[in-house]
């Protein structure tokens, strides 16, 4: 990949009092290093991923440190890295992308946490939550408290995230615990400063290996009969002594105020958010000081007690604010208080949303209900709702003057060589009729939004021929799956593809092989070209599903529509039954123009020869018909005014981002549509024949404009 982190890399080498400059996810790795691990691995998913993209650049930094980093196939083989930490004192981490992640990795925390850790671990989860999410509304927090993980939910300052990471390894070793830290997608991109640290070589790494193994314990395993005993361990022990690590060293904060027969208790994520609100209600600072006092839980779970009845006694009433539901952290500060007979009021979901994210503008309606339901004193509540109404619709008039704006779903981007793919299966659709298609996660999922709207389910990262299990026996014709390379390598292989041939299924199923884990950001995977350390990993899916007993198995160009076409009515019509198997190949679009701009740069400097193929249609030709459009989609593919002033529709054109990938061309050949389109090539440092081939086709339709010339006088 033609990626560069060097500045990242750059600040990972930040000794004792220079100053870190960067990023949220950043600050977290320099705080890994800083707490002197001995292993970090992870699975790719965004925002949380730059993390193992830096590392991945930074083999001398790690060398130096001895620091052993393994880029898993899946989130399952990540959390089974943290048994390292079982029986040996390493301090490790992991990363993975919030729920979705989580519940893949779930079998392998829960058999982590119940017999606990010698050596500090700790997960790092990207909380994907709200209406711009990429994942399924779910919450973290559930699986914590149901496993005995402590979660850490940092409020959105470097300084803030990077002590959470130390004081989170500290924590974890002292309680036996796994620990997590969820960060937001505004924590992870937030920008900032702190003061660094020197980085540490652990005790133990691969610079100073352990001579052995331990004596043999049972009770280190996750298996019965001791299970039992690790649960009563979980919540006699380990439960206690993390509430009083929590107290003792401070990790929750406290802001005071004036207005003190109220309060917020806020998880440490939404804090901002919080301050934010309050602000713009005339009831805190851009510095962050507020007239209502403040609990912020930077560790959501688990609750200390005596924090939370220390804040809540003598207050009238206290606004719990978290994200979703249940409200879990809103009844269990219920319990806490009435447990202790204490008799403030707590508000929490009926101030607010039970589901959405809570962005500055919600929270300004939810703190407005609170206060005029909590009546306190000192503070002019009627005022603070005609503030509050006054914002709001400010920004209905703002949104309301800019007019409604058209909708911008998410699109393959230009020139993707999965959306010819998609094409021939409209054009399939035409002649045999619709089938179910199983989609999957993955870039490949744009193709639910139009034009194509294809696809009727998602289960999960590679599960696509799974899902489709049940419903081929039921359906009349067989059902696609469609699979990227990533997905196939993550869990597709095992639960789809061996799932299918031991059941003798009969379906179809479409692997892109692209070279990346493209959604994601092109990490590299088993059958990319090369790893991340630059030599070819040596698995080949072809290979793979030739092995495991795939007999009807076809590799077909995705740009080629035709043959594509041709091979998906092949699949769809043969009388063979079993799996049958379509690897579309052809490279992510992305990757390749990031990387021809470095090849193509070299050759310019060199002053060699460069051609780049354009296409375009003829105004002439084109009947403003656009099923082009509607069969491609691709956004250098649009329309212009006519130029023609006896005709009114508008014709195709395209536009200057193309990249030459020709899938219009393919499509309307395909299509059978009219031959408006033209493919040229731009010579850059053009040879001699080059000019030769130029001055003669000049004469040539000289010669030929003369003769229509004269034979139109």
């Amino acid at each position: 990949m033609e990626r560069s982190f060097s500045r990242e890399v750059d600040s990972l080498k930040l000794g004792a009092g220079e100053i870190f400059r960067g990023e949220g996810i950043v600050a977290v790795t320099k705080a890994l290093l800083q707490s002197g691990v001995s292993y970090v691995g992870g699975y790719q998913g965004a925002p949380v991923s730059h993390l193992l993209d830096v590392l991945v650049q930074a083999e001398d930094v790690l060398e130096d440190l001895g620091v052993h980093l393994e880029t898993c196939t899946n989130e399952a083989a990540a959390a089974a890295m943290l048994g390292a930490s079982i029986n040996y004192p390493l301090r490790g981490a992991v990363t993975w992308k919030s729920i979705v992640g989580t519940n893949v990795a779930a079998d392998a925390l829960s058999n982590l946490a119940s017999p606990g850790v010698i050596g500090g671990a700790m997960i790092i989860i990207g909380e994907d939550y709200g209406e711009g999410a990429s994942v399924i509304q779910e919450r973290s927090y559930a699986f914590a408290m149901k496993s005995g993980i402590w979660l850490l939910d940092p409020r959105p300052d470097l300084p803030t995230i990077v002590a959470c990471v130390e004081q989170g390894f500290e924590l974890s070793e002292a309680t036996h615990a796994p620990v997590m830290l969820e960060l937001r997608i505004r924590a992870c991109h937030v920008t900032g400063e702190f003061e660094a640290k020197d980085n540490r070589r652990a005790v133990y790494s691969g610079l100073n290996r352990i001579a052995g193994p331990p004596p043999f314990r049972y009770g280190r395993l996750a298996h019965p009969p001791v299970t039992f005993a690790q649960e009563r361990c979980k919540v006699e022990e380990r439960l206690p002594a993390a509430q009083t690590f929590i107290r003792e060293r401070r990790l929750n904060e406290f802001l005071d105020g004036d207005l003190s027969d109220i309060g917020i208790v806020v998880l440490g994520g939404l804090a901002h958010n919080v301050l934010r609100a309050l602000e713009r209600l005339g009831l805190a600072d851009i510095f962050g000081a507020s007239r209502v006092p403040i609990h912020v839980l930077n560790v959501a779970y688990p609750l200390v007690p005596d924090e939370v009845r220390g804040f809540c006694l003598g207050k009238r009433a206290v606004l719990v604010v978290e994200e979703g539901y249940p409200d879990y952290i809103e009844q269990a500060i219920q319990v806490e208080l009435r447990r202790a007979a204490i008799q403030t009021s707590v508000y929490g979901k009926g101030c607010l949303p039970k589901a959405g994210e809570y962005t500055s503008a919600v929270l300004l309606d939810g703190l407005a209900g609170f206060f005029s339901a909590a009546r306190p004193s000192g503070l002019d509540v009627d005022a603070i709702a005609e503030r509050a109404g006054a914002l709001q619709a400010q920004k209905e008039s703002a949104a309301a003057a800019l007019g409604e704006l058209p909708a911008r779903p998410p699109t393959f981007c230009t020139g993707c060589p999965e959306r010819p793919v998609f094409s021939a299966i409209k054009l399939m659709e035409r002649e045999i009729g619709k089938t179910h298609i199983s989609a999957d996660i993955g870039c490949h999922s744009f193709a639910t939004f139009a034009p194509f709207s294809l696809g009727n389910s998602i289960l999960g990262y590679g599960m696509s021929l799974a899902s489709a299990a049940a419903v081929g026996p039921n359906l009349e014709r067989r059902p696609i799956a469609i699979m990227g390379d990533g997905g196939f390598w993550h869990n597709g292989v095992i639960t789809g593809v061996a799932g299918h041939l031991f059941n003798a299924g009969d379906g179809v199923l479409i692997i892109m092989q692209n070279g990346y884990t493209s959604a994601t950001g092109q990490q590299a995977m088993p059958s990319s070209a090369s790893s991340r350390t630059g030599s070819p990993p040596g698995m080949n899916i072809e290979k793979t599903l030739r092995s495991l007993g795939v007999k009807w198995l076809r590799k077909v160009r995705t740009y080629g529509v035709a043959d594509m076409l041709a091979t998906l009515k092949e699949a769809m019509r043969t009388a063979e039954r079993g799996l049958k198997v379509i690897i579309a190949d052809g490279e992510c679009q992305l990757a390749r123009q990031r990387r021809l701009r470095t090849e193509e740069a070299g050759k310019l400097a060199r002053g060699a020869r460069l051609v780049r193929a354009r296409y375009g249609v003829d105004d002439e030709i084109c009947t403003g018909d656009h099923s082009c459009i509607r069969l491609s989609g691709c956004p250098s593919l649009t329309v212009k005014p006519n130029p023609d002033p006896l005709r009114t529709d508008p014709v195709a054109t395209v536009i200057e981002s193309c990249v030459g990938c020709g899938l219009c061309g393919e499509v309307a050949h395909a299509a059978v549509l009219c031959p408006s389109f033209y493919r040229v090539e731009i010579i850059r440092n053009p040879n001699f024949f080059d000019r030769l081939l130029f001055a003669w086709r000049n004469r040539v339709i000289g010669w030929l404009g003369g003769r229509i010339a004269e034979a139109g006088g």
